[in-house]
């Protein structure tokens, strides 16, 4: 099967000039935000989600804090409405940030009653989180691995135990009478994805056999993400890896011409450009990977400051964003084989999650790029790679 899911950050796009502050993370003043503006820009996003039900594409949603690039602080609220507003999409949350929350059991509740709510059409992801949201998050940036794994062990647990409650004494998680109402929908439990841009995080997810997402690695990110994950997966005994185990997250507007494709994908560059953050905030001792790391020192002994994760990609002109993988853009016929070439040269994915709005784009704009992905590039796609326009049942639903 293959599944084009829809996904915006909900950002808060009207913004000072980026001279006037030094983060957009963290310490932005929360003054900027106009809440009649706010309340407007949220019925824009909800009603585009709406939309992609009605398309039939499927939905993922994430939650970001202390930032105006993303004003969604709690995943579980905005999938909590679209669960009653929507009656076809697969809702995923990518994600709930764990090890920033010292309450796995109350995420296992809520993503439970969504489960039932939407009839069992849950989908619930894991992340780490990002460095920037330590310091808001007032927690250890250190064993974050650790805290994390184990969170997602106790909230299977409490899935898929129904005769009564149980105690958990790990070591960073203390649980005394776990027992969840309501028990998911979904039996044993809603699908498990994990999203990660490491090598190694891929082999762990492939150890549970959860599905992998990656966003905005490129070709060479994904294929070596992939490749870690297909070959663990052989490692541990099991068949092929199914394409419904890998996901990629890459920004899609389609148009009527090349032309307008390629207008609305300089309008989504928004979220590329506008991710202005302190390095303090980045460089994070005992979080961050070594090899980024390494980078932000190398800049700061030769005077630069690496003011976002993404640099490389702000600047890129936008035929290499094309060419590598981030971008998918221009007419239906051109994304179709943008989308083609990138399924092949990475050995294939079932997850096509598509960032489809940034910035100050509106409804109208967008759902026209959507509508002509779910008529004319996602049935032929189908066609193309599986031999069928129809999507399977997906995994985990109640029998």
């Amino acid at each position: 099967m293959f599944r084009a899911w829809t996904f915006t950050e909900m950002p808060y796009p009207y913004l000072p000039p980026e001279e006037t502050y030094e983060s957009l993370r963290v310490s932005f003043p929360s003054s900027v935000y106009d809440p009649e503006v706010g309340y407007q820009l949220y019925k824009t996003y909800l009603d585009l989600y709406c939309a992609a039900d009605e398309l039939g594409l499927d939905i993922m949603l994430n939650e970001h804090h202390a930032t105006a690039t993303c004003v969604v602080p709690a995943v579980p609220l905005t999938l909590a409405m679209l669960a009653r507003d929507t009656r076809r999409a697969r809702l995923l949350a990518l994600g709930n940030p764990i090890a920033n929350r010292n309450t796995p059991v109350r995420v296992a509740e809520e993503m439970a009653m969504i489960d039932v709510v939407s009839h069992g059409r849950l989908e619930v992801g894991f992340v780490r989180g990002v460095p920037y949201e330590i310091s808001p998050g007032n927690v250890r940036p250190v064993e974050m691995k650790e805290r994390f794994w184990e969170g997602v062990d106790l909230i299977l647990k409490a899935w898929q135990t129904h005769d009564g409650p149980f105690s958990w004494e790990g070591q960073h998680y203390h649980h005394r009478q776990v027992n969840v109402w309501p028990r998911v929908y979904q039996d044993p439990h809603p699908p498990v994805w994990v999203a990660t841009q490491s090598a190694g995080t891929a082999r762990e997810t492939a150890d549970r056999d959860f599905t992998c997402g990656t966003i905005l690695a490129g070709v060479d990110g994904t294929l070596d993400i992939f490749r870690a994950y297909r070959e663990r997966a052989a490692q541990l005994g099991r068949p092929e890896t199914p394409p419904e185990r890998l996901g990629y997250v890459g920004l899609v507007f389609v148009g009527d011409s090349d032309e307008e494709g390629y207008a609305g994908a300089n309008k989504l560059r928004w979220y590329l450009e506008n991710n202005k953050i302190s390095s303090q905030f980045m460089n994070v001792p005992g979080y961050i990977d070594a090899k980024v790391r390494g980078r932000i020192l190398q800049n700061e002994a030769t005077g630069k400051q690496l003011t976002t994760p993404i640099e490389h990609l702000i600047h890129a002109p936008l035929q290499d964003l094309l060419d590598g993988g981030y971008i998918f853009a221009g007419s239906p016929e051109t994304v179709f084989q943008q989308l083609k070439r990138f399924y092949g040269a990475v050995g294939g994915f079932g997850h096509f999650i598509m960032m489809v709005q940034s910035g100050t784009m509106g409804f109208d704009l967008v759902h026209r790029s959507m509508e002509l992905f779910a008529t004319e590039v996602l049935p032929r796609f189908r066609e193309t790679v599986y031999g069928t326009e129809t999507p399977l049942e997906p995994a985990g639903t109640r029998s």
